[in-house]
């Protein structure tokens, strides 16, 4: 069996109505005549699979691949609750118009409707210009019918909470909370390994095959969770040369790291593949040789470009190559927190 190493991945971008030209543009890649709005980073959606770009396993679908690999890639513990597909999907949105308002089921939900996982998701703004916003829940407490009635007459957007944001911004999108990305924003999206969106309202705008684009009103309202929050954003503390965390949840886990020297990672503990997204400068991903292996190969990641790091070699270094790099990562939290707080409490009682 051939060594593993941090993955890479061919461009998978879609075209849509409502996207631009920056994704094109950070990226490195020839312009196109029509709207960029997506790059699918990693993802295991079957209609949209990522293909392995570098090394040995290159031109190996990522389905096929976790499917022999299983758990040297994704992590027992991720094997052991979600099976061998990839259970996350890490896109970046060039949003240069308004996305539709949107919403998506949770678990249960799409479960007993679609056969399939829900849809949880967070945004961290990579750039925003001045005056953009997005929309996240409600701004106020609204009834069903209340809700059926603003879909009709159009006034939807005027019971959503508008957010005005800049870079560094960050958005938990749980399932069930209505949401859309407005114009002049780019992000990172994060979210479960789900294709189910409940599109509410889309401006009477048609698609890029120039039809009307479906709505999912009827679907919406059985998904939509109508709770009304005093703050929709996450807050954390920004912080250089360490792993800042910024979202821990059962689905999802959110670090961020600006730094100008080598820093290591090492993510064994948490028995997860962990995805790195370079949203800053570049950097050089170097796995650490364990005794008796062969030499892991390094890879090198540009601004735009992301890395899959397969859990049996989640123990490497970050090495910056400009001096402004910064990392958005995300993996699954396993670690035994009742385990943990079991030693932290048998540490105290030991040095009391």
């Amino acid at each position: 069996m051939k060594p593993l190493y941090p993955l890479l991945f061919k461009p998978l971008l879609r075209e849509v109505v409502w996207g631009g030209n920056r994704l094109l543009l950070w990226k490195g890649l020839p312009p196109k005549d029509v709207p960029v709005g997506e790059s699918w980073e990693v993802s295991s959606i079957p209609e949209r699979e990522s293909i392995i770009s570098n090394g040995p396993y290159a031109g190996r679908k990522i389905n096929d691949f976790t499917e022999e690999m299983g758990e040297k890639v994704l992590g027992n513990a991720v094997v052991k609750k979600y099976g061998r597909q990839l259970p996350l999907l890490v896109k970046l949105i060039d949003a240069r118009e308004d996305l539709s308002i949107q919403v998506h089921p949770n678990d249960e939900m799409a479960m007993r409707y679609h056969g399939k996982k829900g849809k949880t998701e967070m945004w961290y703004i990579v750039d925003a210009e001045p005056g953009s916003s997005v929309l996240v829940g409600f701004n106020k407490r609204i009834t069903p019918l209340e809700y059926g009635l603003s879909v009709m007459d159009g006034t939807i957007c005027n019971v959503l909470a508008r957010h005005e944001v800049k870079t560094g911004d960050v958005f938990y999108i749980p399932s069930g909370r209505v949401h859309a990305i407005c114009g002049g924003i780019l992000l990172v999206e994060v979210q479960q390994s789900s294709d189910i969106t409940y599109r509410i309202f889309d401006y009477d705008r048609p698609g890029i095959d120039g039809r009307p684009r479906e709505l999912h009103t009827e679907m919406a309202a059985k998904a939509i969770d109508y709770e009304v929050q005093e703050d929709y954003r996450t807050h954390y503390a920004e912080a250089t040369e360490k792993a800042v965390p910024v979202i821990n949840s059962p689905y999802f886990s959110i670090r961020t790291i600006d730094i100008a020297h080598p820093f290591h990672r090492d993510m064994r503990k948490y028995d997860s593949f962990v995805i790195s997204i370079c949203l800053q400068g570049s950097c050089r991903i170097e796995p650490r040789t364990a005794v008796g292996m062969a030499p892991t190969a390094p890879v090198t990641i540009n601004s735009g470009y992301s890395t899959l790091i397969p859990a049996a070699i989640a123990d490497y270094d970050i090495v910056p190559l400009t001096p402004d790099t910064r990392i958005l990562e995300t993996f699954i939290d396993n670690c035994d927190s009742s385990l943990a707080a079991r030693a932290a409490r048998f540490f105290h009682l030991s040095i009391g």
